[in-house]
């Protein structure tokens, strides 16, 4: 692959076009190499620029695959090698022709890449998650999609090399909801990273949680659960309080997941709350576009349990008084 100069220019010329995508199905994706035949993409809204390689400063007692620290407009950041995280760096390879900085989970990190290619938009009902097979780099692959050419494409989890590298979110204190064994939580993330720590808020919070692994699952499950609760005549509102939905997803993300929810009035008087990584004011626009209740950035369990506290127990006392 090789660096375009237009990369950068891309990334930023249309962000107002990229909020438009908003229940699409689609999103647009950065492509890269890692210096292997594999073809590697990001989500652009985590990208903020695109450079060659800077002078890295060393840094001791750095976690592996952080090869030092850059100052960048005022502010120290670190910076990781892709291929030496992913298990792909062979014997002499060099750290990378160009730094991608990413920003997400309200962080800012350099990614170290062998090169940039280009900017792809893809359909979400094209994207797969992986294969359950063992691998170097699977555990760091959210999920694979195909280009027009046939050529497949390996969308990196960058939660999951945030917290492989500087350690997962830790969970403090939270106070739990009085009455909360009776409310409900219904999640879906395709990150087993993020599911893990969601599941630790909610069990903190003392609720009951269900969850599923992409926006299809969710709706397939949602409708079903919907469609028992009518055909049974009990409220929707009995079995699920609070909707809490990831961004990116495969099969379908969370905007178009948002969208049929808030579209389908068996749902009426849900909240539904969208937990991302990507927590810009344009994802922010994103979501409100679609009617979500809440935007939370992932990942701060303390916000996270603030968010959802109010919501639940307002959904519950809407529950009560619908059954009595």
């Amino acid at each position: 692959m090789s660096q375009q100069s237009s990369t950068e220019n891309d990334l930023f010329g249309t962000v107002d076009a990229r909020t438009s995508l908003a229940g699409s199905n689609r999103m647009e994706i950065l492509l890269f190499s890692l210096g292997t035949t594999e073809i590697f993409g990001i989500n652009v809204f985590k990208v903020r620029e695109v450079s060659t390689t800077p002078i890295i400063t060393k840094a001791p007692n750095m976690p592996n695959g952080v090869e030092g620290l850059i100052s960048l407009r005022g502010n120290v950041i670190p910076v990781l090698s892709l291929a030496r995280i992913l298990g792909l760096e062979s014997s002499g390879s060099t750290l990378g022709n160009s730094m991608m900085v990413t920003e997400y989970s309200k962080r800012t990190l350099g990614f170290l890449v062998e090169g940039v290619d280009r900017i792809v938009r893809v359909e979400w009902d094209r994207v797969r998650a992986p294969d359950n097979v063992a691998s170097s780099t699977n555990s760091y692959i959210t999920a694979i999609t195909e280009l027009p050419n046939g050529s497949l494409v390996s969308i990196l989890d960058v939660e999951t090399v945030l917290a492989n590298t500087f350690g997962d979110a830790i969970v403090g204190a939270i106070a739990p909801i009085s009455g909360g064994h009776e409310m409900n939580v219904f999640f879906v993330d395709d990150s087993a990273v993020a599911r893990r720590k969601i599941g630790e808020v909610l069990d903190k919070l003392g609720v009951k949680h269900k969850h599923a692994l992409n926006g299809l699952e969710a709706w397939n499950r949602l409708d079903a659960m919907a469609s028992y609760a009518k055909q049974s005549g009990h409220q929707l509102l009995e079995e699920v309080d609070v909707i809490l939905v990831d961004a990116e997803m495969p099969e379908m993300d969370g905007y178009v997941l948002t969208r049929k929810i808030k579209a389908d009035v068996r749902f009426n008087g849900i909240p539904v709350v969208m937990h991302s990584s990507l927590s810009s004011d344009a994802n922010r626009a994103m979501g409100k576009q679609v009617g979500v209740d809440a935007y939370v950035a992932k990942f701060d369990a303390d916000v996270l349990a603030d968010t959802l506290r109010p919501l639940l127990m307002r959904a519950h006392q809407g529950q009560d008084v619908a059954v009595r």
